[in-house]
Order: C-alpha cells, then structure tokens, then sequence
C-alpha cells in the first residue's frame, strides 16, 4: 500500500517527530518505507529518518507491506501532518 502527502509541522521532521515516527511503526509486523527526494529509508530507524532532513510543507510517499500496511499509514499520516 503506497501513500503521498505533505509534511505538515513547523519543524519538519525533527528529532521529535522522528522519534514518535518509529515509535508507532514498532508497533506493527509490516515492513514500512519512506520516500524522499530519491532516497528510501525504513521508517524504523530514527537514524534513517533523521538523515533525511525533511522540512515542513514537502511531499513525501509512504510505502507499507504486510498485514497492517493500511493502519500504520493511517496512523502515520495523522501524526505527520498535523501542525505542531
């Protein structure tokens, strides 16, 4: 299951997000990958997602696969586009 959308919190995805990120995809068996600009990173690692400096305002696909895709991308999407 893929997704778009557009970052949408002041800081871009900070140490914070990043950290609240990874800890709801743990939650779930599937695989979950972000892309950005050409790279892809697992949605797991903090280090992945902290490398890739996202400001707030880009446009960013999430890609999920396994048993859970849809719930962790909606879950996802909630804690990544709200203004913060």
């Amino acid at each position: 299951m893929k997704e778009k959308w557009v970052i949408e919190d002041t800081a871009g995805v900070s140490a914070q997000l990043a950290s609240k990120i990874v800890h709801v995809a743990s939650k779930f068996e599937s695989d979950i990958l972000l892309h950005y600009r050409n790279k892809e990173v697992d949605v797991k690692s903090i280090l992945g997602l902290m490398s890739l400096a996202i400001p707030d305002g880009e446009r960013l696909e999430i890609v999920a696969k396994g048993p859970d895709a849809s719930e962790v991308i909606k879950e996802l999407k909630t804690i990544m586009t709200r203004k913060g």
